[in-house]
This record gives structure tokens, C-alpha cells and sequence, in this order.
């Protein structure tokens, strides 16, 4: 075996061992939002401080309020609402829905995310990359689970005639989430009405009343 082709498996290795959240080397690393050190991630909490509320996340059987325009609600629990998770890795999310409310197009920068339904019937789909752009998509009843591949882009829609209430899980303490109407048309400042005109193909009045929307 060429010492080239043993270089290049080992960065291979290397890339995957390097790919997700970084693993814990203890067995806990708590974190300390108060630090002004920073790492990529959380610096750890002295351990002899640590208390049992830090691994702890009240109330996920309450409601969220849906009542806003795209008639969904995320309740997220990740490293910044319980700071045991830090080095953990996961994170999960309650995903509230009125009828025939969205969680509109977005994606995880940093996760996967495996999805269960607890009540209602939804419509999940995700995109693959280019150049293919394939829609996946299903509709899942009370009972079903999903799995959104990490960084693709996904949605979810209750087509029910009631509220639909949805579990996520995710491959990473801090998933991070792009809307995507949100990032390119309510981006600070504007992206160019020029550049989105010709991105989308119509007219830049067009892109001038969504962008006001946002």
C-alpha cells in the first residue's frame, strides 16, 4: 500500500472521528455560559458545582403557542436550555402544530434529526442536494417516525383536522436551525434585490413585497 494511499485513509478517519459533536472525555462537562473563554462549544462547569437542575427540563407537556403566521411552535431543549448536554451530543425538540399549520423549509447545520408522532396525522418531506433536488416525502400517522438526514433541507405540515404534536430528536447538543425564507428574503442586512431577483427568476417587485414581510 503507496504511503500516499495510507495518508489519504488517514484523513478520512480522521474526518469522520471529527464530524459530529465532540465526545465527552469524563463523564460529564456541564456548561458554563458564564465563562468568557471560548471553545467550540461550552466550557465545562467545575464539577463539584454541579447540581442535579442542570441535567434537568421542565413543563415539555405543555403547549406551544401556535398562533403565529405559520401556525407551529418548537420548544427546543438543547445545551442552552439544559447545560448537562454539553459533549452529549443530543438534543430533542416538542413540535406544536394548528391545523393545517407548517414547520416551514429549513435545515440543521449540525444534525440529524429522527422524528415521532404523538398525535394528528402530518406531512414530512425533505430535498436532496444538487443536482438531483429529489423531494422525499410521507405522510405519517400518531405513532410513525422520520428520519431527516443532517444539513438537508425539511419541513413538516399537520394535515389534520385538529392540533398535531410531534417529538424530534437530534445528533447534536446545539443543532442549530436555517429557516429558509427566513435567512434569504429577512437576512440583516438584505441580500441584493438584484441577486434574489435573478436567483428566483422574477421580478425584483416581487422579492421587494416578500422581503417586507420579513
Amino acid at each position: 500500500m503507496s504511503r500516499f494511499l495510507i495518508f489519504s485513509l488517514f484523513l478520512a478517519t480522521c474526518s469522520i472521528a471529527f464530524a459530529s459533536d465532540p465526545s465527552p472525555l469524563q463523564d460529564f462537562c456541564v456548561a458554563d455560559p458564564k465563562s468568557p473563554v471560548l471553545v467550540n462549544g461550552l466550557v465545562c462547569k467545575d464539577p463539584k458545582l454541579v447540581q442535579a437542575d442542570d441535567f434537568l427540563f421542565r413543563r415539555l407537556n405543555l403547549m406551544g403557542n401556535t398562533s403565529n403566521d405559520v401556525g407551529s411552535n418548537v420548544t427546543q431543549v438543547t445545551v442552552a436550555q439544559v447545560p448537562g448536554l454539553n459533549t452529549l451530543g443530543i438534543s430533542m425538540a416538542r413540535i406544536d402544530f394548528a391545523p393545517m399549520g407548517i414547520n416551514p423549509p429549513h435545515t440543521h447545520p449540525r444534525a440529524t434529526e429522527i422524528l415521532t408522532v404523538i398525535e394528528g396525522r402530518i406531512l414530512v418531506g425533505f430535498v436532496t442536494s444538487n443536482p438531483e433536488n429529489r423531494l422525499i416525502t410521507k405522510v405519517l400517522q400518531k405513532g410513525d417516525v422520520f428520519v431527516f438526514p443532517k444539513g438537508l433541507i425539511h419541513f413538516q405540515k399537520n394535515i389534520g383536522h385538529g392540533y398535531a404534536l410531534a417529538i424530534a430528536g437530534l445528533s447534536s447538543q446545539n443543532p442549530g436551525v436555517i429557516t429558509i425564507a427566513n435567512a434569504v428574503f429577512g437576512s440583516n442586512p438584505d441580500i441584493s434585490e438584484d441577486i434574489l431577483a435573478k436567483a428566483f427568476q422574477v421580478d425584483v417587485k416581487v422579492v421587494d413585497k416578500i422581503q417586507s414581510k420579513f
